[in-house]
């Protein structure tokens, strides 16, 4: 059980922090310099190779000539047995050659002179397995006088000279390698520049519009052909998700604005009048006031029966334009379905300011309305008035208020041609005035208005 939770853990570690990844660059800057030193050390080993085989032809071809040219010197010395004589001409010649060992013998196999590299230095013993390896065999060359053969001289060669190429061989490719390394790493970031470079570029704009959305950026032309190719391309695909967005845009803008408005009016619609509402309340600071003012059209129905919908349309519009004209850009009037329609005034400095605003409202509405049918009509409005934080304190009871009291101006006065601005806090206190009267100081006279039907 515990293997499996430790396995499991393993998992959702893994999943929760995926390892690393390289990088495009250092991948190919790996690859460079990979290459680039397989190849020096490839070419430096085969050079170094071959350079060893000649110069072991050449050492051997050398110990010849040293052997000949002690044959020629020690010739008289071996005729007649002198060994100092032997041994002085000996030690004169191998001194100063590539020699770790030289012997003189006569026929019978007796050493008569023999000379020896001293063991004078760290580097004998590696000299010598040099020397064992390039030259395994000792040279052997015979000493002839008068066509007879009188001795031998055997030379072992001496590693040194092959030693020292070796190592000068060896720190050349060092520094080759070095060189190289540095040659490589240069010129693969000034390659790589231009493929880097532009992958970066559309990687960049790539991520910006990831993330911001950013459709308008697009990615510069590349130096290299497949990489301009693929940016052309990139930039057409951004000019199509550029297309696409505004799309999208104008058309969730478009769905936005139909959620929230009247089709026929343009105006906003319950929905949206009560979430500004409700947000207004909210934001409402102390001793702020908001007014609400519901408003239903007077015989309505009949234009319907009598005109036809086209008229009623008409009319509607119409009361919408004038609503709009008479408002700031803070208040919101919007339909609420069928004739009525909602104004919501915020913010509100002076009470009695909206009462003057239903009462230009009102007056508004004298001016009549041309038909379809070339027909003109005059309708009228009833008000009701409800204010925050005086009458209600939620947008659903500030609402009703404001609808009771737009219901009892309907329905409190006798028809005529104007409407009826009716306050809600006169319709709560029915018991405090005499019904259908304004206090007498309560309210300028030019509220008091009678509603049509």
């Amino acid at each position: 059980m515990s293997s499996i939770k430790n396995k499991s853990a393993e998992q959702i570690k893994n999943q929760t922090n995926p390892p690393k990844m390289p990088t495009l660059g250092r991948v190919l800057g790996r690859i460079h310099l990979i290459v680039a030193l397989v190849s020096v050390a490839t070419a430096g080993i085969f050079l170094t190779v071959v350079a060893l085989f000649a110069l072991r032809v050449y050492a051997e071809h050398n110990l010849h000539l040293i052997a000949r040219s002690i044959s020629y010197t020690t010739e008289a010395a071996v005729v007649f047995g002198d060994t100092v004589v032997a041994n002085e001409a000996l030690s004169m010649i191998a001194t100063n050659e590539e020699v770790a060992e030289a012997k003189i013998m006569d026929v019978n196999g007796r050493v008569i002179a023999q000379w020896t590299l001293p063991d004078d230095g760290p580097m004998h013993q590696m000299e010598q397995s040099v020397a064992r390896w390039a030259l395994p065999e000792p040279v052997v060359l015979p000493i002839v006088h008068s066509g007879n053969e009188i001795g031998r001289i055997v030379i072992v060669g001496h590693g040194g000279s092959l030693l020292r190429f070796l190592l000068q061989g060896l720190a050349g490719l060092f520094v080759c390698l070095i060189l190289s390394t540095l040659v490589a790493i240069f010129l693969s970031r000034r390659m790589l520049f231009g493929i880097i470079g532009s992958l970066n570029r559309i990687t960049e704009v790539a991520h910006n519009v990831s993330r911001n959305r950013s459709f308008g950026q697009r990615v510069p032309s590349a130096q290299i052909a497949e990489l301009n190719e693929l940016s052309h391309d990139f930039n057409g695909l951004l000019e199509e998700l550029e297309v696409w967005q505004k799309h999208l845009t104008q058309e969730n803008d478009s769905l936005a604005h139909r959620a929230a408005h009247d089709s026929l009016t343009g105006l906003a619609n319950r929905a949206y009048f009560e979430g500004r509402l409700s947000r207004t309340l909210s934001d409402c600071k102390t001793n702020e006031h908001v007014a609400v003012l519901f408003l239903d059209g007077d015989r309505f129905k009949e234009i319907n029966d009598n005109y036809g919908h086209a008229a009623g349309d008409v009319v509607l519009t119409t009361i919408a334009d004038r609503l709009r004209a008479l408002l700031r850009e803070s208040d919101l009037v919007a339909r609420l379905g069928g004739d009525e329609f909602a104004i919501l005034l915020a913010p509100i400095y002076n009470t009695d300011d909206v009462l003057i605003i239903a009462n230009n409202i009102i007056k508004s509405m004298t001016q009549p309305i041309t038909l379809p049918d070339g027909s003109e009509i005059i309708t009228s409005l009833s008000i009701g008035v409800a204010i925050y934080p005086d009458h209600a304190q939620t947008p659903d009871e500030l609402l009703q208020r404001a609808d009771e009291a737009m219901y009892q101006a309907k329905k409190g006065f006798r028809p005529c041609e104007q409407g009826t601005a009716y306050q809600s806090d006169f319709i709560y206190s029915e018991n405090k005035y005499p019904e259908n009267k304004y206090p007498e100081n309560k309210y300028p006279e030019s509220t008091h208005t009678e509603n049509l039907g």
